[in-house]
């Protein structure tokens, strides 16, 4: 579990990266061993933030629950943000430039 935890706020890095030279604006991180949370913000203008926790801890249903946003600047000038929640009930994205079925 503890790897999954790390991978996941090593991913959030990786997303924040920039080919462009972006630099690191802000960067919190606090990782333990069943739950974390994260925020960057790079001089682009991308912002990543992310809460998860273990449930049911030790059970045969112990699963990790997420919560987060990111947000971005379009080409088009426009900033979007996406906010999601991530659990057993799977990836649930939620954006104002998102479809919605």
């Amino acid at each position: 579990m503890k790897f999954i935890i790390v991978f996941v706020a090593l991913f959030a890095l990786a997303l924040a990266a920039d080919p462009k030279d972006a630099e690191t604006l802000r960067y919190d991180s606090n990782v333990e061993p069943e739950q974390y949370q994260f925020a960057v913000e790079t001089s682009d203008g991308k912002t990543f933030e992310e809460q998860g926790h273990v449930e049911d801890l030790g059970t045969d249903d112990e699963a990790i629950s997420v919560k987060g946003s990111y947000s971005y600047v379009g080409d088009d000038g426009q900033t979007y943000t996406v906010n999601y929640v991530a659990d057993r009930n799977g990836f649930q994205p939620q954006g104002a430039h998102l479809p919605v079925a």
